[in-house]
């Protein structure tokens, strides 16, 4: 008989590569920044170091959404595990002969977060194909457990403290992470994730595009939420454009101990993780929904204001904790709005906006940085309580009616 709580076993492999891939992500995560700041201190090139992930979002999101809808989704998540694992041990490699640059860096970073737009895009389409609605809060509930555990818990100390034993290090084990990631998902039955439309008489590429387009547009609930969403994001990361010199420089956190500190935020997020089902099912989806947008935005600030690492570790957990309930219930959400054959498009459309303005915002951090190293915290932090506030009322009422859809 079989286990009514069980997932099912497409789901447990899908999620142990995504579990594989976040830890070597936690690995890079760490190491990326402290490379960066060893090969230049311009804080707007740091900044830029961190926003190069994100400019593949705005540049082809759009573009890779309506592909991924028109594609095998398995041979998709297959081929990108390999691609980033390879550019993952090109940098090391790089790294281990002293030849690489910060230009070297950024661009490696920008081949990545492409890869990465290809690869959420088809892990998000395919999460609802596998799972039945009343599992996608459980099941997303436990990609963003994996995240934090294996990627701030694990992944980010160790980034850390390999990057100080070896600097390529860190990214040769990415690489491997993978390559393990790969593997797994050849081993998902081919029927649970490949994209099986495939009608000669089917629209273009461009008529699906705009489809995605038009659909993103005309849904006003969806369009206002990615609106509040993509502008609170700007805030964020205003915020944290140049928190690596903050914490080091600032704070006095030695660099050994820089991903021992992002712990603390990933203590935060593993409860937010775990306890976000069941606040959604005690208060609403919306109402948690609209208060951990809040409260991390709050957070946010309290971070830059703070007068010791102390305090900041308290923030970071208070952050942690707050945003990943909103991570959690916010794909619930989309996955319960967004029809699964128009997902990948309207997902890349809604993360052009969202994640697309991010490095706009990481790199004003970096100029904000030049006046002073708590400055972006403070101006970002304030930001985003605004635009929280002024959409805290639609959230809240926004999550609610879609319990039932």
């Amino acid at each position: 008989m079989a286990n009514p709580k069980s997932l099912g076993a497409a789901f447990n492999r899908l999620w142990l590569a995504f579990s594989s891939s976040k830890l070597g992500d936690g690995l890079m995560a760490a190491a990326a920044p402290l490379l960066a700041i060893s090969l230049t201190k311009d804080t707007v090139l740091i900044a830029l170091s961190g926003a190069m992930y994100l400019l593949p979002w705005l540049f082809f999101a759009i573009a890779i959404g309506t592909l991924v809808d028109r594609i095998d989704r398995r041979r998709t998540l297959v081929a990108v595990a390999i691609f980033r694992a390879l550019v993952a041990t090109t940098l090391a490699v790089l790294i281990f002969t002293n030849t690489l640059s910060i230009y070297g860096l950024l661009l490696s970073t920008f081949l990545i977060g492409t890869a990465d737009v290809f690869n959420d895009t088809a892990l998000q389409s395919v999460i609802p194909t596998i799972l039945n609605k009343d599992q996608l809060e459980r099941g997303n509930s436990r990609f963003q457990m994996s995240d934090t555990v294996l990627q701030q818990f694990i992944g980010m100390p160790l980034g850390a403290a390999f990057f100080v034993i070896s600097a390529s290090l860190p990214f040769g084990l990415n690489a491997l992470g993978f390559a393990i990631a790969a593997v797994l998902l050849v081993l998902i039955p081919r029927r649970h994730i490949a994209k099986k439309v495939v009608d000669a008489d089917r629209p273009s590429f461009k008529v699906q595009l705009v489809e995605g387009l038009r659909f993103l547009w005309n849904d006003k609930r969806i369009m206002r939420l990615v609106v509040a969403t993509a502008l609170i994001g700007f805030g964020f990361n205003i915020a944290g454009a140049t928190a690596v010199l903050y914490l080091t420089q600032t704070l006095g956190v030695p660099k050994v101990l820089f991903g021992l500190l992002m712990l603390s935020g990933g203590v935060g997020g593993l409860l937010g993780a775990w306890a976000s089902p069941k606040l959604s099912q005690r208060f609403g989806r919306g109402v948690v929904l609209a208060w951990s947008i809040t409260m991390t935005s709050v957070f946010e600030l309290c971070q830059g204001l703070s007068p010791n690492v102390y305090f900041f570790i308290i923030a970071s957990v208070g952050a942690g904790f707050a945003i990943a309930g909103w991570n959690v219930l916010l794909m619930s959400l989309y996955h319960t709005l967004i029809p699964n054959e128009v997902f990948g498009r309207v997902h890349g459309a809604r993360r052009t906006l969202v994640w697309g303005i991010m490095p706009i915002g990481a790199l004003i951090g970096g100029v904000v940085a030049k006046i002073d190293l708590r400055a972006p915290y403070i101006v970002g932090g304030t930001f985003a309580i605004l635009v929280a506030m002024y959409f805290f009322r639609f959230i809240r009422q926004l999550g609610n009616s879609s319990d039932n859809t």
